[in-house]
């Protein structure tokens, strides 16, 4: 008897839902802001992502020597 049991999650996630509220506060005109900060919780996200690749290449390079 072999239990195959999966756990998917499947969510919009912390940063999805504050885009969409930030995008539904624009369209409403609520605040105004430029859409580059009404978007940013999507590019801030993967500006994170992309340091820290950027820092283990750099630590990578400095230990293979």
């Amino acid at each position: 008897m072999s239990k195959n049991s999966s756990s998917s999650s499947s969510g919009i996630g912390f940063t999805g839902l504050l885009t969409i509220v930030f995008i539904v506060l624009k369209l409403t005109k609520y605040i105004d802001w430029s859409w580059w900060w009404v978007l940013s919780p999507l590019w801030i996200g993967l500006a994170l992502v992309l340091l820290v690749i950027i820092v283990i290449g750099i630590v990578a390079v400095i230990f293979k020597r």
